[in-house]
C-alpha cells in the first residue's frame, strides 16, 4: 500500500470552541507520528464556523513544534490571498525552525465566501488568475539567487517543498509545467479527479524538486470497529456538507441515527457526488474500499480526512487506517 498522510481542518464541534480545536489537533499530529503518517496538512479557510485553520502557518508552528519527525505543511495557502513575499518569509521562518520537515501546498481559491474573500484580500488588483504569476515569483523568493531586487529573509535558499493544489485541470496544468507535485481535492470535488490525473502524468516536466510526477488524492475515510458504526459517525460530515451547500455553514454537528434516510433526493445526490471519494465502515470495508480507490486512480500517495464529532473515534478511525498504509517509507 502506498503512503498515507492527513489532512486536518481543525474542525469546532458543536458545543465546542477553536482552542479545543487546537489541543485536539496537535493531539491528533503527535499519535499520527506515531502511526507512521508521512506528512500532517493544515488548510486555510477563512470566516467558517467550523473549521479553526485560518491562521494556517501559525498552527502548523504549533503542529511542528509538538512533533519531531512527521512533516507538516500546508494544504493549503490560498495564495492569492497573500503577497508571496510574506508566504515565503513565514514559510522560510517555519523551515527554519523546524528543518526538513515543512511543506507548502498552495491553492488558487480564496478559501473562503465572496464577502470574505473581498475582506482578505491584500488589494483591490489582486486576481486569482494570477496565481501561476505568484506561484513563479515565491518560488524565486526560495531560489538561493533569485531574480528579483527583494529577497526573502529567512526563506532565500532554503529547501521548503512546494506542492500545487486543484480540483481541476488548471492545477494539473501548473503542476506538470513547473514540475511539481500536485494534489487532488477529490475528498469534497472529485468530479474531474481521472481528467486531472491523465493531464498532469502526461504533460508533465521534470524539475529540479521533482523528476517524476506526483499525485497525492485526498480520500475520506471514516473507520470504525462496525460498519453501523462507521455510517452512524459519518453522519457529521454528511451534515455538515449538506448545511454548508445549503448556505448554512456550522459547526460540525454531532452524529445522527438514520440522517441519510431522512434526506430527499436532491440532498442524497449532492453526497453521493461530494463524498464518492470516501471508505466508511469496518477495517475490512476500509481496507477494501482503499484499495480500489488506489487501484483505479494509481494514486502516489493518499491524504486521508476524517471529519468524527468525537476526537476519541478521530483518533480511532485514523489508528485502524494507519494499519492499511505505508507511511514509514521515505519522503
Amino acid at each position: 500500500m502506498i503512503p498515507f498522510s492527513i489532512l486536518d481542518l481543525s474542525p469546532i464541534a458543536e458545543g465546542s470552541d477553536a482552542a479545543q480545536s487546537f489541543r485536539n489537533t496537535l493531539d491528533l499530529a503527535q499519535h499520527a507520528e506515531r502511526w507512521g503518517y508521512r506528512r500532517y496538512w493544515l488548510a486555510e479557510h477563512h470566516g467558517m464556523p467550523g473549521i479553526a485553520s485560518a491562521a494556517t502557518a501559525v498552527l502548523i508552528g504549533h503542529v511542528a513544534g509538538g512533533t519531531s519527525r512527521i512533516r507538516v505543511g500546508a494544504g493549503g495557502i490560498m495564495l492569492p490571498n497573500h503577497s508571496p513575499l510574506v508566504i515565503a518569509e513565514q514559510f522560510g521562518t517555519l523551515e527554519s525552525l523546524y528543518p526538513g520537515r515543512i511543506d507548502l501546498g498552495l491553492g488558487r481559491a480564496p478559501g473562503s465566501d465572496p464577502a470574505t474573500a473581498r475582506a482578505l484580500r491584500r488589494n483591490l488588483d489582486s486576481d486569482p488568475d494570477e496565481f501561476p504569476q505568484d506561484v513563479a515569483e515565491l518560488m524565486d523568493y526560495f531560489a538561493a539567487q533569485g531574480r528579483r531586487p527583494v529577497r526573502a529573509v529567512p526563506g532565500a535558499g532554503l529547501n521548503v517543498p512546494i506542492w500545487i493544489l486543484g480540483s481541476s485541470l488548471f492545477g494539473a496544468q501548473l503542476a506538470a509545467a513547473l514540475g511539481l507535485p500536485y494534489a487532488f481535492a477529490s475528498h469534497f470535488a472529485p468530479a474531474q479527479m481521472m481528467q486531472a490525473i491523465a493531464l498532469y502524468r502526461a504533460t508533465f516536466r521534470p524539475s529540479a524538486q521533482l523528476q517524476r510526477p506526483h499525485v497525492m488524492l485526498g480520500f475520506n475515510v471514516i473507520a470504525a470497529d462496525s460498519d453501523d458504526e462507521a455510517q452512524f459517525l459519518a453522519s457529521s460530515v454528511q451534515q455538515a456538507f449538506v448545511n454548508l451547500r445549503s448556505g448554512r455553514p456550522a459547526r460540525l454537528p454531532p452524529p445522527v441515527a438514520g440522517y441519510r434516510d431522512r434526506l430527499g433526493p436532491q440532498e442524497r445526490a449532492l453526497l453521493e457526488q461530494v463524498l464518492s471519494c470516501s471508505a466508511i465502515g469496518a477495517p475490512a470495508t476500509v481496507a477494501r474500499d482503499i484499495q480500489a480507490f488506489v487501484a483505479r486512480t494509481g494514486a502516489d500517495e493518499l491524504m486521508i480526512t476524517s471529519q468524527i464529532f468525537d476526537h476519541a473515534a478521530r483518533l480511532r478511525s485514523y489508528e485502524i487506517t494507519a494499519r492499511m498504509g505505508d507511511a514509514h517509507q521515505p519522503a
